[in-house]
């Protein structure tokens, strides 16, 4: 367990990233785009959720998970991600679905192939890589749009 124990320290350390934010947000700030980005604040959380779900069941096969990833069927912000608290419930219980699910991974797992429609043929360190990029990715959109966007 040691290497996965890894793994998961630098996941952790990684999405503070976005956690940290999390804690600096207001309501009426989840309606945010930048410009004429088509994402705002609201969306982009409940998506980064949403990946940490799909991420637990369909890459590192957490079965009992279910997940309805409404951005990633709808391709884009449809408005309707407006009620901090629940957001903030659906990415605590993704974060700790997510947490569960690699730390329960045997060491020997890392170095298995998977592949998804989505990135393709990777290993699952390299997959944990993409959720790690993914998050880090739309945690400065957020805070970009959190610095500079209007409603």
């Amino acid at each position: 367990m040691e290497t996965t124990l890894h793994f998961v320290a630098q996941w952790l350390e990684a999405r503070t990233r976005f956690s940290n934010q999390l804690k600096t947000l207001h309501a009426v700030d989840l309606a945010k785009k930048l410009g004429d980005s088509p994402n705002s604040i609201g969306f982009l959380i409940r998506h980064i959720g949403d990946v940490e779900l799909l991420f637990s069941k369909n890459v590192f096969g957490n079965s009992s998970v279910q997940v309805s990833a409404k951005t990633v069927i709808s391709g884009h912000d449809t408005g309707e991600w407006t009620d901090l608290e629940s957001l903030l419930a659906y990415v605590e219980e993704s974060f700790s679905i997510l947490h569960d699910t690699l730390v329960s991974q045997p060491d020997s797992v890392w170095s298995e192939v998977i592949t998804t429609k989505e990135f393709g043929t990777k290993t699952k360190a390299e997959a944990l890589g993409r959720i790690v990029s993914h998050t880090a990715y739309h945690a400065g959109q957020i805070a970009i749009i959190h610095k500079y966007g209007n409603s």
